[in-house]
């Protein structure tokens, strides 16, 4: 896996977290300091989330983020134990985390709208293409660990 691949796939979540909220919301205005802590909390959260499935992706799954470079391994350990879609979490947790420092209901309604397309995107396409990939090995993860909230322990494949 190149770094070139790499630095391209994070094209998805840059666009997500900071291309498109700049486009849709105008007033960047922190309101008070508990809107900036609470909503740097969620950022931070999310940044954490996006780091650690990225650096899962490339050291075991032996692929990207992106959806065009698939993992060659199911990756089950680490922060993918506790939930099967740690980045598109991360990606939501940064844009509550935006929508709540700003106050924008415009990043709000942009965060709603991104997991909803990203819930019919997996339901339909990434889930049954892991299931032709991998088999039972990820229906038996796919039972175990939930699809978008982490769960507190992890995940241990037989």
């Amino acid at each position: 896996m190149n770094i070139l691949n790499q630095l391209i796939s994070l094209i998805l979540p840059i666009t997500v977290l900071i291309i498109i909220p700049v486009y849709i919301e105008q007033n960047f205005k922190i309101h008070s300091v508990s809107t900036l802590i609470l909503g740097l909390i969620f950022i931070l959260t999310g940044l954490i989330l996006l780091v650690l499935t990225i650096s899962a992706l490339i050291r075991i799954g032996k692929g990207a983020l992106a959806p065009w470079i698939p993992t060659k391994k199911l990756v089950v350990i680490g922060i993918y134990s506790h939930v099967r879609n740690p980045m598109i979490t991360g990606v939501l947790s940064g844009l509550i985390g935006e929508s709540i420092l700003f106050s924008s209901l415009n990043i709000f309604a942009w965060a709603v709208i991104f997991f909803i397309i990203n819930n019919i995107y997996f339901s339909l396409f990434e889930e049954p293409g892991l299931r032709n990939r991998f088999g039972d090995e990820y229906l038996d993860y796919k039972r175990n660990v939930p699809r978008w909230i982490p769960k507190r322990n992890p995940y241990k494949p037989n």
